[in-house]
């Protein structure tokens, strides 16, 4: 089992090293990808050092699997060439999510929807990835009808270079700016950039993603996305109103039982997700569990989850385990 991974020496693409590594996905080659400017750089993996390679480079070295984490525009321009050669490329950026001929998939809602002619897989959004991990079983049971959400994002979302910015601040170090704005001590309610109608692209990614992973376009969806100084993980306060009533003992139930979910609701112990408890793990936390008293059939949840690994490298790794289970590559 050959396997790519383009982008390997970035911040997500280190992250999907490690997680390969650590669940053991049956690589017997890696060919680590990257820009001409990191061609020849070293990395290791299962302590061998392999060295980084350029696109065509990699094309012809026919991999099974190519986990690309590198950015739209080389996305655009190169899945394409990895997939006409029949290599199933399982891409991280936004470049295929909405396009109506591939599958966005989070493998514990949709994954059954992948065949083999399923060649540019794309890995939704990080802050989409946690919510409908933790939306889909209640959906399944109740039907939601509008999620308002506002989320809580680490700048490790954005990369190495915001989070040096953070940690120069709090030293206190003038250095490259990721942000417009500093990020220490600050929240910065823009994430990406503003469209036509006043929401960021974050903000519309999460609307539609939503709708198109749990194949359900009468979800409406409304969201505010906001950068925090925090590393280890994204929160979202999320706000959903079902079509039926539910009941809060059943909801903790279904959540509990929920594949990729922990549930940690115990206000009375002042139990509940926080990013630092999140940190290189793989499971989206949930709590804060209660019912919107404004309204009907509405409950009010709290979710948490580390963004470069289920939000982005080990949601990409298990569609690979997924199609490796199911003889789809």
């Amino acid at each position: 089992m050959k396997v790519a991974v383009v982008g390997a020496t970035g911040l997500v693409g280190t992250k999907m090293l490690q997680v390969l590594e650590e669940r053991n996905f049956p690589v017997t080659e890696l060919i680590p990808v990257a820009s001409e400017k990191s061609v020849g750089k070293e990395v290791t993996f299962k302590g061998v050092s392999y060295k980084v390679v350029g696109m065509q480079t990699a094309i012809d070295m026919k991999p099974a699997v190519a986990l690309f984490s590198a950015g739209g525009s080389t996305s655009t321009e190169w899945a394409p060439a990895f997939a006409a050669a029949g290599i199933t490329v399982i891409d991280n950026s936004s470049a295929w999510r909405m396009d109506p001929t591939k599958k966005l998939v989070v493998p514990e809602i949709n994954a059954d929807a992948l065949t083999a002619e399923d060649k540019i897989i794309a890995n939704p959004n990080c802050s989409t990835i946690q919510m409908v991990v933790a939306l889909a079983p209640l959906h399944n049971r109740y039907k939601a009808k509008r999620i308002v959400v506002s989320t809580y994002q680490s700048v490790t979302g954005t990369g190495v270079k915001a989070v040096n910015q953070l940690m120069n601040e709090r030293k206190g170090v003038k250095g490259e700016m990721a942000y417009a704005y500093p990020i220490d001590l600050n929240v910065i309610p823009q994430i990406d950039v503003f469209m036509d109608n006043g929401y960021t692209k974050e903000e519309m990614k999460m609307v539609n993603e939503t709708k198109k992973i749990m194949r359900d376009d009468s979800i409406r969806v409304t969201a505010t996305t906001v950068r925090i100084p925090v590393m280890g993980g994204h929160s979202e306060s999320v706000n959903i109103e079902f079509e039926e009533e539910f009941d809060l003992d059943e909801v903790r139930k279904i959540l509990a039982a929920a594949p990729g979910v922990v549930l940690v609701d115990e206000p009375s112990t002042q139990q509940y997700p926080m990013p630092k408890d999140a940190h290189e793990r793989d499971e989206v936390f949930v709590g804060r569990l209660r019912r919107d008293e404004t309204q009907p059939k509405t409950l009010n949840m709290w979710i948490v989850s580390d963004n470069l690994r289920k939000g982005a490298a080990t949601n990409a790794v298990q569609i690979g385990e997924y199609l490796l289970g199911k003889g789809l590559i």
